[in-house]
């Protein structure tokens, strides 16, 4: 088939009434109604701050007990009743029994609150809180089979990033900043003792996955004074000179400077160094170079990974069955686009695939595409606040280790600044940064967060990790962002479905190589069906896939999960269903597992 060509030229640049009754019933007397309302009335009242009041003490709790997490949530958490937190990244737990009771008993206090007695908006928060300590009680036994690094997502690749965006609205900021860098290399060791612990128990990662990390963390460290955590340091500190006019002076900007600039020579490269060092050690030790499925009850691990990854409740089988129906309905309509009635248009769309897709847009600016993108949302989707979006640009030599873009999520009382950064060495094309930006800005990312945001949630609902619903809702809005560009419906279709097929390649192999257990030659002959035959890109893919299971799953089987949710709405609300419609209630509902979703939309 053509489109299998297609994907090969691509697969390289591609890598959520009641009845009335008789009033006979309803109307005994009017004192009587009137009491039984106000015994109804406070007690739901009640019951709704002593909820409050719980879910208040989860989110702090939450939060305290890492530096990162309180300050990337909160600008301002003394708001909340936080003051003196700890400085701290946190510690990796290795225990699965002290993980699993502590969910437990968070399990059990919150099933102590009444939901029947509580507000609609309660009830969603209750419903979500008790789904999601549901997915990490039965998630717990297999602590030890998480992995904190990985290729792109791992703690290795993150933490440079996120220590670069580590805002500095107060001088307490910065301080609490550089005491942070201080922990680094206790953070860092009790990784290294959660790897060891792995290897012990036969969980140690593929070595071939060690040996990337391992040259990952040197390349970083090679960076020397070149690192953009230096420079980064200073331009935090010329922001907040320059928003709060003489609460720094040029003497403590210069005196911070060199204590950061001394922090990172004796904090942060020799905890990479001492990580290169533990990895090293420990890279021959791992027994298991293929999927999940050959370690110990590996496949039940996959089973609730995929369903805490995308919030899908379906079985594998059904993931697989819902996969191949929607690749083969992409094929199908490539197919039909690229035969019907051989038109000029056809015959166009032909001649566009095979040329570099830098020619299909002329836009290059990305302030501009965001621009653009954010006007030509506004018949589909709901309303937002006016932000601020700053792009920026990965450091060249990290280009190799970092996703080719990503939104930073602003801290909840601060949704107005926002930040995208675009990786350059994986973007090269003017098509590819369009799609990214509506994935990573409008209607993607950005905007659902910002729009959530405005909805005022439970803080708690911030704090929970959605992936299938996050990654899902802006799949889903990359693939209607063909439709947004200057192509043509027809070139559209086909740039659109195609890239559709790929990521659901991904998600099949993903299942395959972890349930199935498929080898690498597996994994070849099934893209090589699909007229994928570059060998080494198939490696590549499988050498991430091993590395981080689910992770492509959260991308394709979240956004399945949304088509599917349309065919419902279309179906249940049918002439009343529009755009605008679905997509304010699937906003509002906000990140959750899509049965959570589907209860309260339907």
């Amino acid at each position: 088939m053509i489109q299998m060509i297609y994907m090969g030229i691509f697969m390289q640049k591609f890598l959520e009434k009641f009845k009335r009754k008789p009033l006979l019933f309803l109307l005994p007397s009017a004192s009587v109604l009137l009491l039984l309302f106000l015994l109804f009335f406070h007690s739901q009242q009640d019951a709704d701050q002593a909820f409050s009041k719980y879910t208040s003490e989860l989110f702090r709790q939450e939060i305290s007990g890492n530096t990162i997490t309180l300050h990337y949530t909160l600008k301002n958490p003394e708001k909340y009743g936080i003051e003196n937190a700890p400085i701290s990244y946190g510690q990796c737990t290795t225990d699965p029994e002290l993980v699993r009771s502590s969910v437990d008993a968070e399990r059990t206090r919150l099933r102590s609150y009444n939901r029947t007695s509580l507000s609609k908006d309660n009830r969603l928060t209750y419903d979500v809180l008790n789904d999601y300590l549901n997915s990490a009680y039965d998630l717990s036994p297999y602590t030890l089979y998480d992995e904190p690094l990985a290729p792109l997502t791992g703690t290795q690749s993150q933490l440079p990033v996120i220590l670069s965006e580590y805002r500095f609205y107060e001088i307490s900021d910065i301080e609490n900043y550089l005491q942070l860098l201080t922990k680094t290399p206790e953070y860092f060791r009790s990784i290294l003792n959660f790897e060891h612990t792995k290897s012990e128990s036969g969980l140690f990662m593929a070595s071939y996955t060690a040996d990337s990390i391992i040259k990952e963390c040197r390349d970083f460290v090679n960076l020397k004074e070149s690192n953009y955590l230096y420079s980064s340091f200073v331009e935090r500190l010329e922001e907040l000179a320059s928003a709060k006019d003489g609460v720094l002076t040029e003497k403590q900007r210069e005196a911070y400077t060199r204590q950061n600039n001394v922090y990172i020579k004796k904090y942060i490269f020799p905890a990479y160094e001492q990580l290169i060092s533990g990895l090293s050690e420990l890279r021959s030790s791992g027994k298991n170079n293929n999927g999940l499925c050959y370690l110990p009850n590996g496949r039940t691990y996959y089973e609730y990974l995929v369903r805490s990854e995308t919030g899908s409740s379906r079985s594998i089988a059904e993931l697989q069955n819902l996969t191949n129906t929607q690749i083969l309905s992409d094929l199908t309509v490539m197919q039909r686009v690229l035969t019907g009635d051989s038109s000029s248009a056809s015959s166009s769309i032909t001649s566009d695939i095979f040329s570099p897709q830098g020619t299909l847009l002329t836009e290059s600016d990305p302030e501009k595409i965001l621009s653009t993108l954010s006007n030509k949302i506004t018949k589909d989707f709901p309303p937002y606040p006016q932000i601020h979006t700053q792009i920026k640009y990965v450091q060249k030599s990290m280009e190799d280790y970092l996703s080719p873009a990503f939104y930073m999520i602003p801290a909840i009382d601060n949704t107005s600044e926002n930040v995208i950064y675009i990786n350059n060495g994986h973007l090269t094309d003017n098509l590819s940064l369009f799609t990214t930006l509506a994935h990573e800005g409008y209607p993607g990312h950005l905007y659902q967060n910002v729009y959530y945001a405005s909805l005022h949630p439970n803080p708690i609902r911030c704090v929970l990790n959605y992936g299938g619903y996050t990654e899902g809702w802006a799949t889903y809005s990359e693939m209607m962002s063909y439709y947004f560009s200057t192509l043509t419906k027809e070139q559209a279709t086909i740039f659109q479905r195609n890239s559709s097929v790929i990521l659901g390649l991904y998600a099949l192999a993903d299942m395959g190589i972890h349930y199935d257990g498929w080898k690498l030659a597996d994994a070849a002959a099934f893209f090589h069906t699909y007229g994928i035959t570059d060998d080494a890109t198939i490696e590549d893919i499988y050498d991430l896939i091993i590395a981080d299971p689910a992770n492509y799953l959260k991308y394709y089987i979240g956004y399945l999960e949304f088509l599917e949710l349309k065919k419902d709405a279309v179906d249940k609300w049918e002439d009343n269903f529009t755009q605008m419609q679905f997509h304010k209630a699937v906003l509002d509902v906000g990140p959750a597992s899509f049965d959570v979703i589907r209860a309260y939309l339907f």
